[in-house]
């Protein structure tokens, strides 16, 4: 406790606004800004030749201009080291840490531009499109890089993501870029237009400057003087105040709806693909709450959902992205270790999604990824979102199981419980049924959906052939056939591609619905494509498949097991990067071997013997 106080009123004193004034009361001459200091240090960075070959600055866009971007950041955000240190040391009164900035740090929100699958995607598009390069970078470093990003795009520039990367090169003088989705961003934000077509893409408007040039920052309380004016010393410029529409899911829909524009020869924009829309399809669930079924096209704002939440009928309890991905501390907390006030409703910054592979590899590949995350940190963090996958996302059943002249056949049911898609978001995801079946000894009569080593699915046309895909079932009958629900996206010839901006719509698209999705009323941009649109058993209770097993004239009792099977990034996803010639790619190609053995888990899993 000791320490914390100490640090922050090291801050209070270091940060003062009116120490900065004196000390900015006459600013000295301008002078060149040495290429290779980063802003903020003195020092040179480690020298190019020093580090690791793998991956060099991008040699088109050459040098950065790190003093120019630093003003800017400076001006209009704060990075996570001026928060954390008042709002780490939290523990609940079972001795659960709690902490904020800890949590946070081990989150995909602050390693987002971090991500080296985004790397590798961003120079996968940018040698796709060399024609719109700068607009493809700018575009990317919205939701991944947002604090570079969005003090450039208020200073009427476009930001260029290769010339902040790699990271390991720039240290803390690069903090803006290495900040990821930071406090900042969200606290900063401003509520006009969440949960509207106005914020989506993450086209956030931020809080202007108010009294003495402080800047509103929000959140869910009401805070006194007292710690009202220890933030605005400790932050250098920021005025706490209560703001409601911190816990409303438009906030998070805004960077959580992507559209992307597909580009033809010559960079030629030739359509528009709705690549993200988790926001959407919470929107059209029953966990957004009654009245807010999206039939237009233009979603209401999602402020007034918020209050919603409470049982209806059989229906889930509504609730919004903060309550399911950041959980509620059950008793109360103070948010801030330095004289914090007991409150109630405090949330966890762990951001729980279900990217636990993600999470492994910055772990696996620290100093790579200059990742700053304590490793226990991280190791909490992927445990986390497993047990968050396997115990609060989908169910499995089986029905039926009946003899048959060939063998044997059942019917499998597989339930969506989280409140979009599933899996959603990016369309790497996949989520599919591995089903065997053995007879009276035990002897494997029956596989359908066995993963391989390398990542691969067995009997996966798409991982097989780059140019095909596995369709929606209703009924399998061989092993090689596979159910599996995810998305197929198409290019403006019909093709298949994982070129997000080849993409101009999709193939498939039978990713399991949540509670309450009407196919029939979904908006064209959330719709089911495919087979699945004609299934009359596959809706928003479940997808209900019949396998129809020959077992070769084996003996029973025959014994069934299913798994509900998820992989964050499919076998495909990573290996079409490996033609592209660039360190970020072939990286990528080479950190997703490394992990593939352990890139998908058990959703759900069920057994029956008859």
């Amino acid at each position: 406790m000791f320490t914390r106080i100490l640090s922050c009123l090291a801050f209070l004193a270091a940060s003062s606004p009116f120490v900065q004034l004196v000390q900015n009361a006459t600013p000295p001459a301008p002078q060149a800004q040495p290429q290779n200091i980063p802003p903020g240090q003195t020092q040179p960075r480690i020298e190019m030749q020093a580090m690791p070959p793998l991956l060099p600055r991008d040699p088109v866009l050459g040098p950065a201009r790190p003093h120019q971007d630093a003003d800017s950041v400076h001006s209009e955000f704060r990075t996570s080291d001026r928060c954390v240190a008042c709002h780490n040391g939290l523990k609940t009164q079972t001795g659960e840490d709690v902490s904020i900035g800890l949590q946070w740090e081990a989150s995909i929100m602050a390693n987002s531009g971090r991500d080296p699958y985004w790397q590798a995607s961003i120079r996968r598009e940018t040698l796709d499109h060399p024609e719109v390069k700068a607009d493809i970078e700018d575009e990317c470093s919205t939701c991944h890089m947002p604090v570079q990003h969005f003090a450039n795009r208020d200073a009427g520039r476009k930001t260029e993501v290769f010339v902040h990367l790699p990271l390991q090169l720039l240290g803390k003088g690069d903090h803006a870029a290495a900040d990821g989705v930071s406090c900042s961003v969200c606290h900063q934000a401003e509520p006009a237009g969440l949960g509207t077509q106005a914020s989506f893409n993450g086209n956030l408007a931020f809080a202007q400057p108010i009294k003495h040039l402080l800047r509103p920052e929000y959140g869910p309380y009401n805070i006194d003087a007292g710690h009202q004016s220890a933030m605005m010393s400790s932050t250098g410029g920021y005025d706490p105040m209560e703001g409601d529409h911190i816990r409303d899911a438009g906030l998070c829909g805004s960077c959580h709806t992507l559209y992307t524009k597909a580009h033809g020869p010559g960079g030629k924009e030739i359509g528009v693909l709705p690549e993200q829309m988790p926001f959407l399809e919470w929107q059209h669930s029953d966990y957004a709450g009654p009245g807010n079924n999206n039939i237009n096209g233009a979603p209401a704002p999602s402020s007034t959902l918020v209050a919603a939440s409470r049982t209806v009928g059989q229906k889930p309890k509504p609730q919004t992205c903060q309550e399911c991905h950041m959980p509620e501390v059950a008793s109360p907390m103070a948010v801030t270790a330095i004289y914090g006030q007991p409150r109630d409703g405090m949330h966890r910054h762990v951001f729980v999604g279900g990217n636990f592979l993600m999470q492994a590899m910055l772990q696996e590949h620290r100093d790579d990824l200059a990742v700053e995350a304590q490793p226990d940190q991280l190791k909490a963090a992927v445990a986390r979102t497993i047990d968050f996958l396997q115990t609060q996302s989908a169910k499995v059943e089986i029905s039926g199981v009946t003899a048959t002249a060939r063998g044997v056949a059942f019917e499998v049911h597989a339930q969506n419980l989280t409140g979009h898609k599933l899996p959603t978001a990016y369309p790497s995801r996949r989520v599919w049924l591995h089903v065997t079946v053995r007879d009276g000894g035990g002897k494997v009569v029956f596989e359908s959906g066995h993963l391989n080593a390398d990542g691969s699915i067995v009997g996966n046309a798409n991982d097989a052939d780059p140019m095909r895909y596995e369709p929606h079932f209703t009924e399998i009958t061989k092993p090689d056939q596979v159910e599996i629900y995810e998305p197929i996206l198409k290019d403006a010839e019909g093709h298949v591609t994982t070129g997000l901006l080849s993409a101009v719509g999709y193939l498939k698209d039978n990713r399991l619905l949540p509670s309450g999705f009407d196919k029939a009323t979904a908006v064209a941009d959330i719709r089911v494509t495919g087979a699945a649109a004609e299934d009359a058993n596959f809706n928003d209770q479940g997808s209900t498949v019949r396998y129809s097993v020959n077992t070769g004239g084996a003996i029973g009792p025959f014994h069934v097991e299913v798994e509900l099977m998820y992989q964050p990034i499919g076998y495909r996803w990573a290996h079409n990067l490996a033609p592209y010639d660039a360190p970020e790619p072939k990286r990528m190609v080479q950190y997703y071997e490394q992990a593939a053995h352990d890139s998908a888990v058990v959703l759900a899993h069920t057994e029956v013997t008859r």
